[in-house]
């Protein structure tokens, strides 16, 4: 198997099934879990290096993909959950009992990713999300503590996945951004 980047992951990248309509994700409580349940399919499914995603325990990386925000609803213990960071520009929202990240939503209506919210889909006993498409934020597990030297044999592993690692997003998320930034200043029409 090689290095450990992701539970999820690790054994190889399951495919998705484009005609999945949703399921629902849970907390890791032993009782009173917290249950989300998601209308919609994910999109941009990725493994995620950046120092604010929730990570299971031993992971490398997390796991998070993003889905309309209007097909997503806390549907049991919404009372559990709260903002780890209020001044981040995701709002994560986690159970307080666990510290697991349930979904992550962006109230800034002119960010880029407005309308969307970004969800942990290895939460879900459903099979179907999306598959992981690329590695985003990966020199940034550095500054969690990976050491530097290391970094050759994890990119490797990632390609050996699929999972092209970028140290950004990928370049078709990174066009969305930059072609939201283009039209709010008026350089391309909207």
């Amino acid at each position: 198997m090689g290095l450990s980047i992701h539970p999820a992951v690790d054994h190889g990248v399951r495919p998705g099934r484009p005609d999945f309509g949703g399921g629902k994700l849970y907390c890791k409580c032993g009782s009173e879990q917290v249950e989300v349940t998601i209308a919609s399919n994910s999109a941009h499914n990725h493994v995620c290096g950046c120092s604010k995603c929730w990570k299971p325990a031993g992971a490398t990386f997390s796991q998070v993909a993003v889905v309309p925000r209007d097909s997503l609803q806390v549907t049991a213990n919404g009372h559990k959950l709260a903002v780890v960071d209020s001044s981040a520009a995701i709002q994560r929202h986690a159970c307080q009992g666990c510290g697991t990240h349930m979904y992550g939503r962006i109230e800034d209506t002119g960010h880029p990713f407005y309308g969307l919210d970004f969800v942990h889909t290895e939460l879900s006993p459903d099979d179907g999300w999306s598959a992981p498409e690329f590695a985003a934020f990966v020199s940034s597990i550095v500054e969690a503590g990976t050491p530097p030297d290391q970094m050759n044999a994890i990119r490797r592993r990632l390609n050996e996945l699929g999972l092209p690692p970028y140290d950004c997003l990928s370049p078709a998320l990174m066009d969305v951004i930059a072609a939201h930034i283009a039209k709010s200043k008026g350089v391309l029409a909207a």
